[in-house]
């Protein structure tokens, strides 16, 4: 007689039926880490990063960059006179938060009378909201 060597039908349905058990399990908690660990890149940008920029720009030119001039004084020159000291760029890349969207910026803020400037991103919807992450909310 000739013994054959190799998985029964049964045994392999075992064995995918207790992958797809331990996935069932596993999944539904990593689903949602993704949300959370951009969240917390675009608050370590409003509260860290980018702050730090633009207090090196407000050091060299003696204000913070105005609405008008937004972010993007902080990767090229404004032409406007107040800028003389530019010593930039400040910023390595675009300020765009983890979502692909520009970080927002207003110069004077509006929500905070301890902050000259407010800088948030919209956060996952785009829109302004519930969820957008600043830098006058904890």
């Amino acid at each position: 007689m000739k013994k054959e060597y190799g998985f029964t039908l049964i045994e392999l349905m075992l064995v995918v039926i207790i992958i797809s058990a331990l996935a069932a399990m596993i999944l539904p908690r990593l689903a949602g880490r993704t949300e959370q660990a951009r969240i917390s890149i675009a608050k370590a940008d409003i509260n860290a990063n980018m702050p730090t920029a633009l207090d090196l720009y407000e050091l060299d030119n003696g204000s913070y960059p105005t609405t008008e001039q937004g972010l993007n004084a902080l990767l090229t020159k404004p032409a406007s006179s107040a800028s003389l000291n530019w010593n930039g760029p400040y910023l390595k890349k675009e300020p765009k938060d983890p979502w692909g969207k520009l970080y927002q910026y207003r110069f004077p803020g509006t929500h905070n009378d301890k902050k000259d400037y407010e800088l948030f991103s919209f956060g996952p919807d785009g829109v302004e909201s519930n969820d957008d992450v600043t830098n006058w909310q904890e």
